[in-house]
Formats: C-alpha cells, sequence, structure tokens
C-alpha cells in the first residue's frame, strides 16, 4: 500500500517560499509565458515581498513542501480605480494541466470579490497561449483586445490579449 500523495495547498507567499518561486519563474518555460526576466534571483522576490501590503494579494500553490504555482494579485491604487485590479500568475511545467491554475485563480477571485470587493479584474496573456486563455475564460474572463508588439520574447516583439472579468451582483 503507498502512502497518501501529499495534497496542494494554497498559501500565502511568505520568506519560506522564496527559493521555490524563483525556481519556478526560472524555469525557461514558465519564464517565457510571463514577463519576468530569466535568471531572477531570490532577493528579486525578496524585495517584491516586502512591498506586500493588504492591496496585494500573494499566493503560492505547494505540493509536499514544493512550490508548484504562483499568483500575485494587487488592486489599483487610484481612488478612481480602486474597484480595479489585475493579476500574474505562473504554474511550474510539470503541473500545467493538473488544475493548479484553477485553485490559485478560485482563491484569488474569492478574495477578489469577497474582501477586496473588485468589480473588475484584468489580466494580459500572450495571444499565443491558449490553454492560458481557456483557463481564464472558464472564470469568466473575456477578451478586451490585441496589444500587439507588447513585449520581448525569444528577441522577437509578440502581441498579447487583454483580458478582464467583471463582477456581476449576486
Amino acid at each position: 500500500m503507498h502512502p497518501p500523495e501529499p495534497a496542494i495547498v494554497i498559501q500565502r507567499f511568505t520568506e519560506a517560499h522564496l527559493e521555490g518561486v524563483a525556481a519556478l519563474y526560472n524555469e525557461p518555460a514558465v519564464c517565457r509565458q510571463v514577463l519576468q526576466m530569466p535568471f531572477q534571483s531570490i532577493e528579486v522576490w525578496r524585495k517584491r515581498l516586502v512591498m506586500d501590503n493588504e492591496r496585494r494579494l500573494q499566493l503560492v500553490a505547494v505540493h509536499g513542501g514544493e512550490v508548484v504555482g504562483q499568483l500575485g494579485l494587487e488592486q489599483y491604487l487610484r481612488v478612481r480605480q480602486a474597484h480595479v485590479g489585475s493579476f500574474g500568475m505562473g504554474v511550474a511545467t510539470a503541473w500545467q494541466g493538473k488544475g493548479i491554475g484553477s485553485r490559485l485563480l478560485t482563491a484569488a477571485l474569492d478574495v477578489a470579490d469577497n474582501w477586496m470587493n473588485l468589480h473588475r479584474v484584468e489580466l494580459t496573456v500572450y495571444a499565443d497561449n491558449q490553454a492560458a486563455q481557456a483557463l481564464y475564460r472558464k472564470f469568466g474572463f473575456e477578451v478586451e483586445g490585441v496589444l500587439r508588439d507588447y513585449a520581448v520574447r525569444d528577441g522577437r516583439f509578440v502581441d498579447t490579449v487583454s483580458m478582464a472579468r467583471l463582477r456581476t451582483p449576486a
């Protein structure tokens, strides 16, 4: 009889996760799908953690002590945009397509809706990342437009898609 598989746990990103988050985004396949630079140090992530405040939600998905996903949600600071937030997310290559993104999004959108009172949550995703776009659509995000030559990836300018989810009253 095999011992049970460790559960995926969603936690707030803390100092204990710094090495795992840096390793996650330093995975070449993950790095090329997000706006992070390759070969980032743990110190880069430590500085982002220090900037933490109640307008920022930083989550990690952990499996057996290993960080397998990360999501950062930030509420806008401008008074007239206090109802808006945006997020970015990364999932370890070996864990893509296994529900990690859904678990992170479920937790983040619960906080966005029920604690931050966000009406609009937005994101950008590479235009060729169909899997991520399908995940976001599953959570009610809709395409609002294409941002041409938005980022550099593999030495070329690439397009991203702007997506947003508007919370409807219960």
